[in-house]
């Protein structure tokens, strides 16, 4: 099997708990406290199914995934705006799978509808910075000392990347369900992926 990126399924969940565990367990890139089992990121992909979910595959598994989630759920203003994260295993990483799965995911998000997409980034994590950087995405503003784990208080940044500009929004975004639904979509994930797959 070739590396390729395709939308991330229920049966991944353990693939996706084993690569983010790690940013819960041994950093403050997440502020969660306990990583989520497989039963719980499940429900994750499961209970967030508007929204895009996404895995780099390689022969050897799943090395990386992206995904979008709200922003301020509950508050219809915000529905044009998402909150992005990606987090590639130890040992793909500066391979172009980040770059890749945002890349496709950003591209998604277009055809659905959305305009701002936002990410938060625990400081200091240069290359987290730099990824979003070269994305597109730019600074909107640092919350200070809003995080105390691993002993001591932790800064976001927040960075903004304006998805597209329309005058007036789409009345409502397309969900994912629907979305997936057109061919144009895995020829979208096929041209994303990095050549050679790494």
């Amino acid at each position: 099997m070739d590396s390729r990126l395709r939308r991330a399924e229920e049966a991944d969940a353990a693939a996706l708990r084993d690569i983010y565990a790690p940013f819960v367990a041994d950093s403050a890139t997440s502020f969660e406290d306990v990583p989520p089992d497989t039963a719980a990121m499940a429900a994750r992909i499961r209970d967030l199914r508007d929204l895009p979910w996404l895995v780099f595959e390689e022969p050897a598994g799943v090395t990386g995934y992206a995904y979008a989630a709200p922003h301020r759920a509950g508050r219809r203003a915000y529905r044009w705006c998402v909150e992005t994260s990606v987090y590639i295993a130890a040992g793909a990483r500066r391979r172009g799978v980040g770059r890749a799965l945002y890349g496709a995911l950003f591209e998604l998000l277009r055809r659905q509808g959305y305009v701002n997409a936002y990410a938060g980034i625990t400081l200091p994590n240069p290359a987290s910075l730099g990824l979003h950087a070269a994305m597109g995405f730019e600074p909107v503003g640092v919350y200070p000392r809003i995080g105390f784990k691993l002993g001591r208080w932790h800064d976001v940044a927040w960075m903004r990347l304006r998805l597209q500009d329309p005058p007036v929004p789409v009345d409502e975004p397309l969900p994912a369900s629907r979305l997936f639904d057109d061919p144009a979509v895995e020829a979208c994930l096929r041209r994303a992926s990095p050549r050679g797959g790494a």
